[in-house]
This record gives C-alpha cells, sequence and structure tokens, in this order.
C-alpha cells in the first residue's frame, strides 16, 4: 500500500512538473511566436522601406540622368558645333541601313524599299571655287582715282630739261570709309507778292511755293535719321541706349526716348496700313507656318513687369510667289492668339507640337521634323552611332527624310508629292514600326518617342501635300532677327512699344524675303509718304513685292 500509495503521490508530483513544464513551453512557444510576428512585422516593413528607398534612388538616377543630359546638350549648345545634318552629327557613318541583323537596338530591318535602289549612286556636281577679284567684291561702288604725282619744281631733268608724262601706274587699291555726316537743315521758302496788283487794286495776294510734308508734326525728325535708326535696331539688333551713346559720340544728342517715340510714329502713321495688307494677303495664301517667342513687356496694364507676353511670328511657305512675314504681339500664348489672327485662313498650318495650335478650326496641321530631329539630337549621348544608340538610328530616320526632300527640291508641288508616296512613306512606315518595337526607354529618349507618338497624324500631313515643307525652318528663320535683337534690348517698355516692333520687324523681314535693299526701301517709304498720306494713294504699289518697289530697290 504504501509502495502505491508512494507510487500514487510520485504520478501526482511527476504530472504536476509536466503539467508546469508544459506551462512553461507553451508560454516560451507564444512568446516565441510573438517575437517572431514582431519579427516578420519588423521584415515587412524594412521591405517596404527597402522598395521605397529603390524607387527613390530609381528616380534620382533618372532625375541625375536628366540633369547631365540638361547639361550635356547646354555644352553642345555653347561649345559644339550648331548643324543638325548627319555629316556633322554622325561624322563617318552609314546612313540607312543601321544596324546589324543580331543587334538589339534595331528589332525591326532596315533595309530599302526597292532593292534596286541600294545600288544607286548619287553623282554630286562638282564644286569650284574661285576667288574673286576686287572688281567683283566692289562693283557697286564708285571708283575714285588718286594721282600722285612730283611736285613742279621737279618735274625737270638733271640738265634741266621738263619732264614728259609717259603713263601712269597702279600701286595699290584701298578700301575707305567717310563718316556719315550730320546737319541740322532749316527750311526756308520765298514768299513773294504782286506790287501792281496792289497798288491797282489795293489788294495784297502772297505767293509761296509748295512744301513737302514734315514726317512728324513739329519734330525735327527727318526720314533719313528716322530710317538710320530703324536699320540699326531692326536689322543690326542695336538697342535705342546703344544707338544714344553712338550718335553723342559723333556729335548728335537724340535720347532714347526720343528716338522710341519716332520709332512708334512711324509704324503707327505709315507702316501699319502697309501691315495690315500683309495681313489679308498671309491670309489668302494656302500655307502659313506659325511660331512664337517669348517677349517681356513692362507697363502692361494689370500686369506685374516680370510677367512673359508673347511674340507670335506668321510666315508663308517657301514656295509661295510672295514672301510674307508678319509679327502679332500678344499677352499670353494662349490659342486663341493664333484663332484671332487666322481668322479666315483655311489652308495647312505648319508648326511645332504647341497644343494650342489645336483650337484652330477648318485648318489642317502639319508638323515640324526638324523639331522632331532635334529631340533625338539632344538624346544622343557623346560617341553615339546607329549601333550604339537608340536616338541616333532615330536621328538617321529623319536624315533620310530630309535627304529626299532636298532631291525633291526642283520639282513642282504635284511632282514632290508623287515622289513623297513613292520613296517617303516607306521609310515612314519603316520609321513607326522601329520606333513600336523600342521598349521602355526615359530621360531625353523618352521625350523623343513620346513626341513621335503624340504628333504622328501631323507629322505624315507632309505625305498628302506637295505644297508644304516637312520643316518649319521657314518661320524660325524668320523669328531669328527678333531674338538676337531681344538679347540687346531684353524688353519693351510698353504695348505701344511692342506693337509697333511687330510691325517694324513684320515690314523688315518681309523686304529681305523679298530681296530689297531694307535700308533704301525704308526710306524711300519715310520720304514718299508723308506727301501720300495728304493726297491720298494705293497701298499696294508701296508692297515690297510690288513690280515698281521691285525695279528700285531688289539687291543686285
Amino acid at each position: 500500500k504504501l509502495f502505491f500509495h508512494n507510487n500514487e503521490d510520485y504520478k501526482d508530483i511527476q504530472e504536476e512538473d509536466w503539467m508546469s513544464d508544459k506551462r512553461n513551453i507553451e508560454e516560451v512557444l507564444e512568446q516565441q511566436q510573438q517575437m517572431l510576428a514582431m519579427l516578420q512585422s519588423m521584415y515587412a516593413s524594412l521591405q517596404n522601406t527597402n522598395t521605397s528607398l529603390q524607387k527613390l534612388l530609381e528616380q534620382k538616377d533618372a532625375e541625375i540622368a536628366r540633369l547631365n543630359e540638361i547639361i550635356r546638350n547646354f555644352g553642345r549648345s555653347l561649345f559644339g558645333q550648331k548643324s543638325e545634318k548627319s555629316t556633322y552629327v554622325l561624322a563617318g557613318q552609314p546612313l540607312l541601313p543601321f544596324a546589324e541583323q543580331n543587334s538589339t537596338l534595331s528589332p525591326v530591318s532596315v533595309e530599302p524599299t526597292n532593292p534596286s535602289e541600294a545600288s544607286q549612286t548619287t553623282i554630286v556636281k562638282e564644286h569650284k571655287r574661285t576667288k574673286r577679284t576686287q572688281e567683283e567684291k566692289f562693283a557697286n561702288l564708285p571708283i575714285v582715282e588718286e594721282i600722285i604725282d612730283l611736285p613742279d619744281d621737279k618735274k625737270f631733268g638733271i640738265k634741266g630739261h621738263p619732264l614728259e608724262l609717259i603713263g601712269k601706274e597702279l600701286v595699290r587699291s584701298e578700301l575707305v570709309r567717310i563718316p556719315a555726316k550730320y546737319f541740322l537743315k532749316k527750311l526756308f521758302r520765298n514768299t513773294y507778292i504782286d506790287r501792281h496788283l496792289d497798288l491797282e487794286t489795293g489788294e495784297t495776294v502772297i505767293y509761296k511755293p509748295s512744301v513737302s510734308a514734315a514726317l512728324f508734326e513739329k519734330s525735327y525728325a527727318s526720314a533719313s535719321i528716322v530710317a538710320d535708326i530703324l536699320s540699326h535696331k531692326y536689322v543690326d539688333a542695336m538697342p535705342l541706349y546703344r544707338l544714344e551713346q553712338m550718335y553723342k559720340r559723333e556729335g548728335v544728342n537724340i535720347t532714347r526716348a526720343t528716338m522710341a517715340n519716332w520709332v512708334i510714329s512711324a509704324a503707327e502713321k505709315y507702316f501699319q496700313p502697309l501691315y495690315i495688307c500683309m495681313h489679308d494677303e498671309l491670309l489668302r495664301t494656302d500655307v502659313i507656318h506659325a511660331d512664337e517667342t517669348p517677349l517681356q513687356v513692362l507697363k502692361e496694364q494689370g500686369r506685374p513687369a516680370t510677367a512673359q507676353s508673347r511674340m507670335w511670328v506668321y510666315a508663308t511657305s517657301k514656295r509661295a510667289s510672295r514672301q510674307i512675314r508678319c509679327f502679332d504681339y500678344q499677352e499670353t500664348r494662349c490659342g486663341d492668339c493664333a484663332v484671332s489672327f487666322l481668322d479666315s485662313f483655311k489652308g495647312v498650318l505648319v508648326s511645332d507640337g504647341y497644343a494650342g495650335y489645336n483650337k484652330l478650326s477648318d485648318v489642317i496641321r502639319a508638323g515640324c521634323w526638324a523639331h522632331l530631329r532635334r529631340k533625338w539630337r539632344e538624346a544622343m549621348p557623346k560617341g553615339a552611332n546607329t549601333s550604339n544608340s537608340l536616338a541616333a538610328i532615330g536621328f538617321e530616320y529623319c536624315n533620310k527624310l530630309f535627304a529626299l526632300e532636298e532631291s525633291f527640291e526642283s520639282l513642282n508641288n504635284n511632282e514632290r508629292l508623287q515622289k513623297r508616296q513613292q520613296l517617303s512613306k516607306p521609310i515612314l512606315e519603316e520609321y513607326w514600326n522601329w520606333l513600336n518595337n523600342i521598349g521602355a526607354v526615359s530621360g531625353k529618349l523618352k521625350e523623343a518617342v513620346t513626341y513621335s507618338n503624340s504628333q504622328r497624324k501631323f507629322l505624315e500631313t507632309f505625305l498628302d501635300h506637295g505644297e508644304i515643307e516637312i520643316s518649319n525652318n521657314q518661320v524660325e528663320n524668320a523669328i531669328r532677327p527678333f531674338v538676337v535683337g531681344r538679347k540687346g534690348w531684353l524688353f519693351s517698355d510698353t504695348p505701344h512699344g511692342a506693337k509697333a516692333s511687330a510691325v517694324v520687324y513684320s515690314l523688315m523681314e518681309t523686304a529681305k524675303a523679298n530681296g530689297l535693299n531694307v535700308n533704301d526701301y525704308i526710306l524711300h517709304l519715310l520720304t514718299v509718304l508723308p506727301d501720300k498720306f495728304e493726297t491720298g494713294f494705293v497701298v499696294d504699289d508701296f508692297l515690297p513685292w510690288a513690280d515698281e518697289i521691285q525695279k528700285q530697290f531688289a539687291l543686285k
């Protein structure tokens, strides 16, 4: 009994120990589970943190790459070559096709559409550079001969006999400049009276000759000085404050405020009627190029001086018989500005990818391949070529189209349209196929791809219109003198000044586009128009393309 009793006690004790151990183990397991849950939570949190940091790192890498691209393009714009032609950008690189069959850069095989074209040889016309003679260089200048002679007392020989002139020899030729002369011209006119009539009848009649009208009422401005100011400011890009200093060095004191008033008065009174006719003629054309550039105007009503306004520029096509350039100052870049200016236009509008032009109705939009080519150019790293850079391949596709356009230059519109359908369209189809298969990209490369896809409809317009160009370079060339001038004068003081500049730039650039001597043409307008305003005149007779204007002022 005692044994069994003790055994039962032992069992009870053992069971109690086992239960205690079990509870301890369960507590430990519960603690371990809590620890495991906590570790799992920490691990998940660390994973999230790691993912966030990886995304942040990728964003920073992308931002660094973007900033490096900006720095590279900025350095290229400052110190590199400016041409976008393949011969300069990808020197020594072949034209299409550009990638080997096993290249990962070109998933689409780029081969000539017509096999026979691969073996064609382009013959480039031989170019011989000839050095022009002095007579050819200065054919438009008068020739003044200066004879260097012996003094009269030296025209005797050793034995006192007078010397005989047998000829003259050319020693050298010199290009001479005589500084401009300024003088204050006072106009007087004689007055007459008929004394006999006065004595006989007592009636006094005064006779006076007619006088040409003043350029501006109660002003000492002449046509020549105002034409000189306009030429310096709008052709030579010289700001008025610098022109004021130049005149002062030559002994003429004209303040910049006075010059600004003369410019505005000339634009509003004499040039505005011509500008209106140019605008009307522009809207009657089939093709218009459009672009705009920033302009700061200090005293715009209700706007701070730092607000950015716009100078819109419109130009006729390269093939238009009458070349027109119209500048239009507006306070904003809103597309409504283009809608207002191109109110009755129904043709093709060539522009960049700015969405504001989408507000225009009843016009056909055409894109600019030069803008797209520039984006591929900006995306090209140093040492890029068609075997290691997607951007170089896209750049070469653009060059291929421009090379074809150059070969179409001598064709008429219908012939050029046929050639575009035959040769350019296959290249364009290959380009879109290649673009759809290049995969994910970033940075400047992504910008070029996005621009291509978003502008595809407009970039293909030239395939259906032989009268348009594939780029917007026509108006970009017209806007360049304004941009160069803006670097000097920086801003316009008032909206009146900005509008006047738009009118003057329009007339100047249109005159240059029609092959006129701009200085002589402007001087003629300011000389003749004051009298014409008194009697009336036909504005069309004074436009840059008028027959008589062309006869008088066309550059030889």
